[in-house]
């Protein structure tokens, strides 16, 4: 009885029962199931975005799972169990620039758009393959930010925008009046790539130079792609990239990762869902 004088004179010292202490002591060694599931399903879905996500997105994907799970509690679950976003910091990009001399920026960063193939938009970056770097062309439909097409090569050059753009082209079944817009890179400026905008019946437009919040939505797919996907120790040759950068474009981000722009749904979801609304096939 007097190891439990302590006990006794702190709960007389607070103003609450003793027997409210023991059932809060047995709560705690009582396991709570529903909450050990829920922080499966966060881990679960924490590693299937390379530990890319964080709160927001883990439950954006829970929710299209149909898991209903508050992004608080999904916080605190990822605290519990040591789980932390690599997504990196926000950066400071210089404003300011003037339009290309010849092509205007007629998006003028209106990335809402109704339809599908209605708007594209295009971009360059660069990726560790080995030895030396390697360049990956993206093409997006704005309507759902869907990526529609994609190439990767050694060289920086027009052959490697052009053959995104004909990728997307016939993925999407060749369509006519696309807007296409791009940075003022020198791939997108070059005579072969206009000729192609031009047989494909396409109307091009460009960010102003220096400029990249004109192409914002090119950006962070870039951004999330490295920060969610690519190892840290990046790819060991061009071939593994192709094939893993392949899965996240056209498996996991179109299909899967919840888009902030289309209500935390997947762009394939989005498509779909636009086509069951308005009867579109």
């Amino acid at each position: 009885m007097g190891e439990l004088e302590p006990i006794k004179w702190v709960c007389r010292a607070f103003g609450i029962k003793r027997s409210s202490y023991y059932d809060y002591c047995r709560s705690k060694r009582r396991l709570n199931r529903k909450r050990l599931e829920l922080k499966a399903h966060v881990k679960r879905a924490f590693n299937l975005s390379r530990h890319g996500f964080g709160s927001r997105g883990i439950r954006n994907l829970l929710k299209t799972e149909g898991i209903d799970v508050g992004r608080y509690l999904v916080r605190k679950l990822m605290k519990e169990s040591g789980l932390i976003s690599k997504q990196p910091g926000a950066h400071k990009y210089k404003k300011t620039g003037m339009e290309h001399v010849e092509i205007n920026n007629l998006l003028n960063r209106g990335f809402s758009v109704e339809q599908p193939n209605q708007v594209w938009c295009g971009d360059i970056t660069y990726i560790w393959t080995g030895e030396r770097w390697s360049y990956l062309a993206v093409v997006m439909d704005l309507h759902a930010r869907k990526v529609v097409g994609w190439a990767m090569s050694d060289s920086p050059d027009s052959e490697l925008t052009v053959k995104a753009l004909e990728d997307a082209w016939l993925r999407r079944g060749k369509p006519e009046g696309v807007m296409f817009h791009s940075d003022q890179g020198c791939q997108y400026t070059s005579l072969k790539f206009r000729q192609r905008i031009w047989r494909y019946r396409m109307v091009q437009s460009m960010s102003r130079r220096g400029n990249c919040w004109d192409n914002a939505p090119m950006e962070r797919l870039f951004r999330s792609l490295k920060s969610e996907w690519i190892p840290d120790t990046w790819y060991c040759s061009l071939v593994e990239a192709k094939m893993d950068i392949g899965r996240y474009l056209m498996g996991f981000y179109n299909q899967q990762r919840p888009h902030t722009a289309n209500d935390g749904i997947s762009p394939h979801a989005a498509e779909e869902k636009l086509k069951t609304v308005s009867g579109i096939s």
